[in-house]
C-alpha cells in the first residue's frame, strides 16, 4: 500500500511533465489542420439548365470570336454548377488550359492578403488602429494604421509610379523591402492625408505583406502557404516573387493580344497587392470556407465585408480587401477584379444569394469583362457578347 502511494505521485508527476513538455512543443510548432467542414452538406441545389447554357454560350461564343481565353467557374451554394477551360494556356505552345491551372490574380491577391491580416488580429497579434510604424518604422507617413490600408484610405503614395522615378536598375527586382527603403530614403510626397478619404493605391497591400512578414516571422509566401492555402487545399496556388525565382513559374502564361507575351517585370518582386497564383478551383475552395469560421471568425467576415467609405457609393464601396456592393434591399455582394501583365481577373460572391462566379483570363487585351456583365450570367437577363 506505501508503495502504491509513492507510485501514484510518480506517475501524476510524469504526466504534468509529459503535459508540459506538449505544450511547449505547440508553442514552437504550431498545427495547421485542414479545413474538412462542408458548410453546404445538406443542401441540395437544383442546377438550372437556363443558367448553365447562358454562361456556357456567352464564353463559348466569346472564345469563338477571340475575345476570352481563360477558365470559368459559378457555383451555387457550394456546389459547382459550371466550370470549364477555353483556349490555351500558353499562346505559342498552343497547350490546352485547365481549370487547375493557376493564374496570376493579380489584385484579386489582395482578398487573400487582407485574410492574412485578419488572422493575425483574431490571434491578437496586431490591432487594426496600430499605427503603421509599430511594425514597419521605416514608413514616413503620420497617421496611418493597419485600418486605413486595409481599406485605401492611408493616402501613401503608389510604389510602382515613384519606383520608376527611382529605382535605377530595372534588370534587378524589387521587393517589399526595397518599397520601405525607398520610403525612408527619398519619402515620396503622399497623396491625401491618412483618414481624409479613399484613394486605391498597390503600396497599402505590399506594406500588409510586410506587416505580416515582420508579425509572423516569416516570409509572406510561407505564411500564407500554411495558414491559407494548405488548410483550405488550394493545392495550385502559389505566390511568385522574382526575387527568388528571376523566371516566371511554368504555369499560365501571360499575352498582351495573341502573340505577345507579358513582360517578366522588375516590380513583380513585390507581393500582396499581386503575386498569388491560383486556379478557378482554388478560389471555389476559398469561398466555400468562408461560409465557416474555420479560417476568420464570422465577426471578422462581416467587418470586411462591410462598406467602410460613408462618402463612396452604396453600389461601389470598399471594405477589408473587398470591393462592397449593397443593393437597395441591402443585400450585398464582394467581389475584386485585377489586371496586371497578360491577366485579367474576377472573383464575385453574391452573399445573400450564396452564388459565386470565378473567371481568370490570360490576355489582357481581349479579357475586358464587366462585373455586372458577368453577374447577369447567372441572373435572368440575357447577355451577347
Amino acid at each position: 500500500m506505501k508503495r502504491l502511494f509513492l507510485v501514484i505521485p510518480i506517475v501524476l508527476l510524469i504526466a504534468g511533465l509529459s503535459y508540459f513538455g506538449w505544450l511547449q512543443y505547440q508553442k514552437k510548432e504550431e498545427i495547421i489542420e485542414k479545413i474538412t467542414t462542408d458548410p453546404f452538406e445538406s443542401i441540395d441545389v437544383e442546377i438550372d439548365q437556363k443558367v448553365v447554357k447562358k454562361i456556357d454560350r456567352y464564353f463559348t461564343r466569346r472564345n469563338k470570336i477571340g475575345r476570352f481565353n481563360g477558365a470559368v467557374l459559378y457555383a451555387d451554394h457550394g456546389k459547382i454548377v459550371y466550370k470549364n477551360a477555353f483556349g490555351y494556356k500558353n499562346m505559342r505552345t498552343k497547350e490546352p488550359l485547365k481549370t487547375t491551372d493557376a493564374f496570376q490574380l493579380a489584385s484579386v491577391s489582395k482578398p487573400l492578403t487582407a485574410l492574412g491580416v485578419i488572422m493575425l488580429q483574431e490571434k491578437g497579434l496586431i490591432q487594426y488602429d496600430d499605427p503603421i510604424q509599430k511594425y514597419l518604422p521605416e514608413v514616413p507617413y503620420k497617421g496611418v494604421t493597419i485600418r486605413h490600408l486595409l481599406i485605401h484610405k492611408s493616402g501613401v503614395p503608389n510604389y510602382m509610379y515613384f519606383s520608376d522615378e527611382l529605382w535605377d536598375n530595372r534588370r534587378v527586382p524589387i521587393s517589399n523591402d526595397d518599397v520601405l527603403c525607398l520610403m525612408d530614403l527619398y519619402k515620396p510626397k503622399s497623396y491625401l492625408p491618412a483618414n481624409r478619404k479613399y484613394n486605391y493605391s498597390n503600396t497599402n497591400y505590399a506594406l500588409l505583406a510586410s506587416v505580416i512578414e515582420k508579425v509572423s516571422g516569416k516570409t509572406f509566401e510561407a505564411y500564407m502557404q500554411k495558414y491559407v492555402f494548405d488548410r483550405v487545399g488550394m493545392d495550385n496556388a502559389f505566390i511568385y516573387n522574382r526575387n527568388e525565382n528571376h523566371d516566371l513559374p511554368k504555369t499560365v502564361t501571360g499575352f498582351i493580344g495573341k502573340r505577345k507575351k507579358a513582360q517578366n517585370t522588375y516590380l513583380n518582386g513585390v507581393v500582396g497587392d499581386k503575386g498569388i497564383y491560383a486556379s478557378v478551383e482554388d478560389l471555389y475552395k476559398l469561398d466555400r470556407a468562408l461560409y465557416t469560421d474555420e479560417l476568420i471568425s464570422q465577426e471578422s467576415q462581416n467587418l470586411a465585408f462591410s462598406p467602410a467609405h460613408r462618402r463612396l457609393y452604396a453600389h461601389d464601396n470598399y471594405g477589408f480587401g473587398w470591393r462592397v456592393n449593397t443593393d437597395r434591399h441591402g443585400q450585398r455582394t464582394v467581389y475584386h477584379s485585377g489586371w496586371w501583365k497578360g491577366f485579367k481577373t474576377y472573383f464575385i460572391r453574391e452573399l445573400y444569394s450564396k452564388k459565386t462566379m470565378i473567371v481568370l483570363t490570360n490576355t489582357t487585351r481581349n479579357g475586358n469583362l464587366g462585373i455586372n456583365e458577368l453577374r447577369r450570367l447567372f441572373e435572368d437577363e440575357t447577355i451577347r457578347p
